[in-house]
């Protein structure tokens, strides 16, 4: 069996879609004890490093995980994302990329899947992550890929750089499907979460403006998810018969309905959000508050995207 190594694992969406894949996922790293206590909850067998990657002597690692075949990087991701608005950049978050190149050069795995936002193509660095890459060895292919495409119930636009020791990497493509899966699949029954007033009077004028809009275009009595938090450039609200909106490592999505006599909100629930992220019913999130929990689904991989991946990269 192939053995994989996750770098930037987070909760372990990354290893979860390599495991599909057929790989043993022999260890991980990520600097958020939060993360790595609910990846050694999901892939027990795992060497889980609970540190920052510079400050861990790669050699000493690679001696006690022994030979990998697969090297999966998520670096982070906010200093590139539009999500985070005018804020200022920090390039030593942006650098840590660069930090793949090493442990590459170290374990020197047949294969290497780096994940990121879009945005970070810009980056001058990025060129020279991929330079550096390229130096190592490896032949490498960019794809960005949509996760409703491979059966996951939410639109989600990621980077992937593929990389193969041996030879050119396949382009990866999704199977043709009628139509893709809708919020609609990920909603727990009616009745299953509390619910509280939407037109009430200490709810945010900029809310309701959202949810009005809907309303407008819906018609009376027709559910809908409004943008509770922040801002939005599509309205402020989607159907339920389409995918999620990318969510983010903030609870931002409320599901609003008419019970018959008023309109009701909620939140959107931790399990709801793991299935829009394609993570089956086996994998848990057993610790951290909501809000944690939340960010660390925001901030991961669609397993069903990287299982595709994967299974084009390994295919003779």
């Amino acid at each position: 069996m192939h053995r994989a190594l996750d770098l930037f694992c987070g909760a372990g969406g990354s290893s979860a879609g390599a495991r599909a894949a057929g790989f043993e996922i022999a260890g991980a790293v990520d600097m958020w004890p939060i993360a790595t206590e609910t990846f050694r909850f999901n892939f027990p067998q795992a060497h889980v490093v609970t540190e920052r990657l510079e400050r861990i002597p790669v050699r000493t690692l690679r001696r006690r995980i022994g030979e990998i075949d697969l090297l999966l990087a998520s670096p982070e991701c906010t200093s590139h994302t539009c999500a985070k608005g005018s804020a200022p950049r920090s390039e030593a978050s942006r650098a840590t990329a660069l930090h793949v190149v090493a442990y590459a050069e170290a374990f020197r795995p047949r294969w290497l899947v780096l994940e990121n936002v879009v945005h970070m193509r810009p980056w001058p660095g990025y060129q020279t992550l991929i330079g550096k890459l390229r130096e190592l060895g490896y032949h490498l292919a960019e794809q960005v890929l949509e996760a409703s495409d491979f059966g996951v119930p939410q639109s989600r636009r990621r980077l992937f750089v593929v990389g193969d020791l041996r030879r050119p990497p396949r382009q990866v493509h999704h199977r043709p499907c009628r139509r893709k899966p809708t919020v609609k699949s990920i909603l727990d029954s009616p009745g299953s979460w509390p619910t509280s007033l939407l037109f009430k009077p200490n709810r945010a004028a900029e809310t309701l403006k959202r949810a009005r809009r809907a309303m407008e275009t819906l018609g009376a009595k027709s559910s809908f998810l409004l943008v509770y938090y922040g801002t939005d450039g599509s309205g402020g609200w989607q159907t339920l018969d389409r995918p999620l909106r990318t969510i983010t490592t903030v609870d931002r999505f409320a599901l609003v309905e008419h019970s018959g006599r008023s309109w009701t909100m909620r939140m959107l629930q931790v399990p709801e959000l793991m299935r829009a992220m394609g993570l089956d019913e086996s994998f848990v999130l057993p610790c951290g508050t909501r809000r944690e929990r939340v960010h660390l689904l925001g901030n991961g991989v669609c397993p069903p995207v990287m299982e595709t991946i994967l299974r084009t990269l390994t295919a003779e």
